[in-house]
């Protein structure tokens, strides 16, 4: 990604103002909380300024005894107060803030939830929230980085506000005329020039460090490359999935490559140690130099005034304390200007990644709960090509199936068995033709209605690190009973028998070290129990049993062919074997339903593709 270096400021603050906006509404009491910790922060130290001003004042002329008094008192109870109210805004400010990154996931979580399946099914998805990941975990932009840059520059705005009310008399009380040459600085022009300087070195020295930091955003493709490299290869060895592997074949020294790489962006002899040795080192060093220079001219303008006579000891610290924090402000607030401009070029991938448009139509008719089940679905003439694709993956597909059939899905790989479910399920919708519930094109029922008549376990079905009872209840609240009874009847009840705590026993140890690991096995089966406890009318089977061997997966269908009792069963499988009890068998080839009959009828056809896929897999089985 190249940084866009001609994006005005206003553009850069719409979109900055556009990201604050989206936090706040995802998490008001977060902002709120900053809001009134950066006021409070930023305006109370005058307090403690104007009041030791007050107190130096009085003890290097009158000296009152009464008057310090009163002064000391209302110093340490003014000081004690505003401690209190610091400690309570803190603690509410900080409780608030936890799990800042957390807070920015839910908010791509939640995206990714609401988003049309296709596009989260979309590679190009996933490539560009891989991005905003890099992004905000190497460097810290994005919208991670938004909280913390308004943060800076309303703490500077109030900084500055705060600070111009206790430094304007510096600039206007006179020198007396009797001080000879010093009568200069109660000159107008004079006073402005100084002015001008204060500002024109206050600007520099953080204009100067934004222009350092811009190379980050220039180069963030050579630093998501080195920090995805590094987030892969530095943790290789955490990852138990691949550990046999990286053993048996010594892969750890794959890594060696990128471990003495000194060329890598974040080495020695990487890009941005040459910046940092370069302009971005030659440009943090000026800014650095120009701070000290801003602090000397205001020590300078201050001491020689009250030299002059213009005001007494105790205001030379109100006034360098002030107007110390007020080219401190200026300062901060032009680095944070700068930063957010730096940092909108990252928010526009956030927007892009969270403007993705939802296409598909979500429909209004409620799905009816008929008690009978009976239920009715038809592809008519369904064709599907995925976003970007020259061939259809589904074309001119025709079927239709009732309550209560078996209907088996065969093919080989890449034939379009998985699409027919998905389309079926509608994570897609057809891209010609159409799917009809009981005679009416599915589009026409209210989205989530619909999906709720599906139970599928997926070949590649995943289990939380949970508990057991909420891996199939899918939800917190559980009824154990029920969860029990699925479980039993997909086979899992011998296993269950021996967990300690039951269906309230942690799965892995992600959570609980008392979890439990289960076998790929084991894991189908809760994946099977899980469809079952949603007791939806139709259940799809999309080669979950995979793993197993072919008598393995013909028992558990065998089995599951009985659990389904009247709803209507889907079975995708590779082995043709365990499809045989099933009503009807269709068969896929390039995307394409070539034939639809029974087991008996199809392999009688001696010229079809059923009869070829079965002998071709009969040959490991017989002598």
């Amino acid at each position: 990604m190249k940084n866009k270096q001609g994006m005005s400021w206003r553009t850069a603050f719409k979109i900055n103002n556009r990201a604050i906006s989206l936090l706040y509404k995802a998490h008001p009491q977060m902002v709120l909380s900053k809001l009134i910790s950066i006021i409070w922060s930023s305006l109370t130290p005058y307090v403690s300024i104007y009041l030791s001003a007050l107190i130096i004042e009085e003890l290097s002329t009158s000296r009152n005894p009464e008057t310090l008094k009163n002064l000391v008192l209302i110093t340490l109870a003014s000081s004690a107060l505003i401690a209190l109210i610091s400690a309570l805004i803190t603690k509410w400010n900080n409780s608030q803030s936890a799990g800042m990154y957390f807070k920015c996931e839910q908010i791509f979580t939640k995206k990714l939830l609401d988003m049309d399946f296709i596009s989260v099914d979309d590679t190009k998805t996933h490539e560009l929230l891989s991005q905003i990941r890099q992004n905000q975990n190497g460097g810290g932009w994005g919208l991670y980085r938004v909280i913390y840059n308004y943060e800076n520059l309303l703490y500077s705005i109030f900084t500055v506000l705060g600070g111009i009310t206790l430094t304007i008399s510096l600039f206007t009380s006179k020198v007396p005329e009797s001080s000879g040459g010093y009568v200069i600085m109660n000159n107008t022009l004079f006073i402005l020039l100084v002015v001008i300087v204060m500002l024109a070195v206050t600007f520099i020295a953080p204009s100067l460090s934004n222009k350092a930091g811009s190379y980050w955003a220039k180069n963030v493709g050579a630093h998501n490359l080195s920090n995805r490299l590094f987030g892969y290869f530095g943790f290789l060895g955490y990852k138990r999935e691949i550990a046999t592997d990286v053993r048996i074949y010594r892969q750890d020294l794959l890594c060696n490559k990128y471990e003495v790489n000194k060329d890598d962006a974040f080495r020695s002899k990487g890009i941005f140690a040459k910046l940092a040795k370069g302009p971005m080192g030659l440009l943090q060093a000026a800014s650095a130099a120009v701070s000290v220079v801003s602090t000397g001219i205001v020590y300078v303008f201050v001491c020689l005034k009250s030299w002059a006579g213009a005001f007494g000891v105790g205001m030379i610290t109100q006034y360098i304390s002030s107007i110390s924090k007020v080219t401190g402000g200026v300062s901060q607030f032009v680095s944070a200007a700068g930063d957010m401009k730096n940092n909108a070029v990252f928010l526009e991938q956030v927007f892009k990644f969270l403007d993705i448009p939802n296409t598909m139509y979500q429909g209004s008719l409620t799905v009816e709960k008929r008690r009978d089940r009976d239920y009715e679905v038809e592809f008519r003439n369904v064709s599907f090509k995925y976003p970007g694709a020259d061939t259809f993956a589904l074309s001119g597909v025709n079927i239709k199936f009732k309550v209560g059939e078996r209907l088996a899905v065969v093919g080989m790989n890449g034939s379009g068995k998985t699409t027919f479910i998905k389309l079926l399920c509608r994570l897609y919708d057809p891209t010609e033709g159409e799917i009809l519930l009981n005679g009416i094109d599915i589009r026409k029922y209210d989205y989530l209605d619909y999906m709720m008549i599906f139970s599928v376990v997926f070949q590649d079905f995943k289990l939380f690190s949970l508990t057991l009872g909420e891996n199939v209840a899918s939800g917190s609240k559980i009824n154990e009973e029920l969860a029990v009874d699925c479980l039993q009847k997909a086979g899992f009840g011998e296993r269950l028998s021996e967990m300690e705590n039951g269906i309230h026993t942690y799965l892995y140890k992600d959570y609980d070290k008392n979890g439990v690991n289960v076998s790929g096995g084991e894991a189908q089966k809760i994946a099977i129990a899980r469809a079952i406890y949603k007791d939806a009318p139709f259940i799809v089977l999309d080669e979950p049993t995979a793993a197993l061997d072919p008598m393995a997966e013909a028992e558990i269908y065998s089995k599951f062919n009985d659990i389904a009792g009247d709803k209507t069963a889907i079975y995708i499988s590779h082995r043709l074997s365990s499809c045989k009890f099933c009503d009807e068998i269709a068969v896929f080839d390039h995307g394409s339903v070539v034939q639809m009959g029974t087991h008996s009828e199809l392999v009688a056809d001696t010229n079809g593709k059923y009869f070829e896929l079965w002998n071709a897999q009969a040959q490991y089985y017989t002598a």
